[in-house]
């Protein structure tokens, strides 16, 4: 005999899980340090014009070819701390706290210092082999971040989704805008931009972060699968096409 019976219960459909990822992180200590020290030594700059008569720090940090080939060769890395005018320093300021923090936090504390000073010392390079004039700001390291940020987001742009199209376009056209009002006024250094930017692309392509996501269907983290290493690739990118480069400086001496 039949019995009425309760019907089976199926399990309901669940909606679907939001995945949360945990990203990479570094609170932007370095990227404070770097904008307090240019500020104190900006402001020496302008303590050595008032009471020394001349600024002594340009005078011994300034990119300078016949100085360095005399041997000076910290003037490869010193003339990012040192700017010319209050909105010289404004402007790079802005810009390195604008795209500083973002790409600390990504980078690391570690790889992002080497970032920036590889892209000043590369930015400094390319000046020194193609002008003669003297030049000092920290755009060289800024362009650096620029050109850092759209290889980060190249390489990424799998995890990144929608958004990295937009940033590109954005980072571009800055890059694009600045360079074309360098090249049309006097007085900039367009050539150290470009190296600083050439430096950035180096670095980052062989050292920057690039992610993948670690066990993606239960706790998923994104991970750097260049963590430990890429620092180390990174700087020897930079180096091995740079250090050649500032040799051919000493042979060649642009009038």
């Amino acid at each position: 005999m039949n019995e009425n019976q309760t019907p089976p219960e199926y399990p309901q459909p669940q909606p679907p899980r939001r995945i949360q990822l945990a990203i990479p992180f570094s609170k932007p200590y370095a990227t404070y340090t770097l904008l307090g020290l240019t500020t104190v030594i900006y402001l020496l700059q302008l303590a050595s014009q008032s009471f020394l008569g001349q600024d002594w720090l340009y005078i011994f940090g300034a990119k300078f070819g016949p100085y360095i080939r005399a041997g000076e060769l910290w003037r490869f890395i010193t003339p990012v701390f040192l700017h010319a005018s209050i909105w010289h320093i404004a402007g790079n300021m802005y810009a390195l706290y604008l795209y500083g923090r973002g790409l600390e936090s990504r980078f690391g504390r570690g790889r992002f210092l080497l970032l920036y000073f590889l892209s000043g010392f590369a930015g400094n390079v390319f000046s020194f082999l193609l002008t003669p004039n003297p030049s000092i700001g920290s755009s060289t390291a800024v362009f650096g971040l620029l050109a850092a940020e759209a290889v980060f987001i190249i390489q990424n742009r799998q995890l990144l989704g929608s958004q990295a199209g937009r940033a590109l376009t954005n980072l571009f056209l800055i890059a694009a805008l600045n360079l074309f009002l360098g090249f049309s006024t006097a007085g900039i250094d367009n050539y150290g931009h470009l190296g600083g930017i050439l430096g950035g692309v180096l670095f980052t392509w062989f050292g920057g972060p690039r992610w993948k996501v670690e066990n993606p269907y239960s706790n998923p983290r994104l991970i750097d699968e260049r963590e430990g290493h890429g620092a180390l690739a990174g700087t020897f990118a930079v180096l091995l096409f740079f250090i050649p480069l500032a040799a051919l400086g000493w042979i060649w001496i642009v009038k």
